[in-house]
């Protein structure tokens, strides 16, 4: 199929690009990598009366450090430059590893970081990273900017908490305290494919016990989620097997995953557990490592 007529503006500015989405932003559509957007328009999934095309504002394309050690990111920095960053690898290694798992090469060379979040994709795993780093999205239109933190901003699957006249501008990812670790698994058919389940974590080790955690699981619900109860199961602890198993037990019991062709809800809880533990342990090495 091809897309439903539409008319076409390319951007100049933010300015230009939130004031036409002012005027039009019950039937208009920001368009930047295109790599989501373009097989929906085919699909016609969605039928925007005008789409309005940012990819030209090299002002959002950027990575930036933060005086906590932490990093600012453009909405329209790429895939790959999350990737191939030292800069990133070096402040949020989880980054780059995880980066790789994103599709395949051409698509990480054209897709971006804001289009990415605003997608919403339940089983994508920048939407993930974001609850997983306690990333705040900020979002601009023409009264301003809004910071919108990312445990707030997935909503359902592809449902956000943008609004119809707002922007993804740019992205702020707190530093991480010293002695972490972090790590991040994923399981799919094929390379390139959805993940069936994906597990992120981050630990903080100091004198020999976990002080904090974060734990993130993805293609098991509706949004990227947070895993509360493992994190409580794991800070002031030392990582043995018992305390992986309540870990673990904590993580996924809660989980409802939705059954589809690819795999039964089941499949996917078993799939969590096991990435979960396999992600937990790497990042506890890692942390010890780092004090090393």
């Amino acid at each position: 199929m091809k897309p439903a007529p539409f008319d076409y503006h390319c951007a100049d500015s933010i300015e230009e690009a939130v004031a036409l989405l002012a005027r039009h932003s019950a039937d208009a559509k920001i368009i930047a990598g295109g790599q989501s957007l373009m097989p929906m328009l085919n699909f016609r999934v969605v039928k925007p009366s005008l789409l309005i095309d940012i990819g030209k504002l090299v002002e959002l394309d950027y990575v930036r450090e933060r005086p906590d050690g932490g990093l600012t990111i453009g909405a329209l920095t790429r895939h790959r430059t999350l990737e191939t960053s030292p800069l990133v690898a070096r402040r949020f290694p989880v980054i780059p590893e995880t980066m790789q798992h994103v599709a395949h090469l051409a698509i990480r060379n054209r897709g971006t970081i804001g289009g990415s979040l605003s997608h919403a994709d339940p089983a994508a795993e920048l939407p993930m990273l974001a609850k997983l780093l306690n990333a705040v999205i900020i979002v601009q239109s023409e009264s301003g900017e809004r910071h919108i933190p990312a445990q707030d901003f997935f909503v359902g699957a592809l449902t956000n908490a943008l609004e119809d006249n707002e922007i993804v501008v740019r992205i702020e990812l707190p530093g991480l305290p010293a002695g972490s670790g972090s790590a991040f698994e994923e399981f799919a058919r094929r390379a390139g494919d959805f993940a069936l389940a994906a597990v992120g974590a981050v630990l903080v080790v100091n004198a020999g016990k976990v002080t904090q955690a974060r734990v993130a699981m993805m293609g098991v619900g509706d949004t990227p989620l947070r895993c509360p109860g493992a994190e409580l199961a794991l800070v002031g602890q030392v990582l043995s097997e018992e305390v992986l198993d309540r870990a673990v037990e904590a993580a996924c019991a809660p989980l409802e995953p939705n059954r589809d062709l690819h795999a039964s809800p089941e499949y996917r809880k078993h799939l969590a557990s096991v990435l979960c533990r396999r992600v937990l342990r790497t990042a506890w090495a890692r942390a010890g490592a780092s004090h090393e």
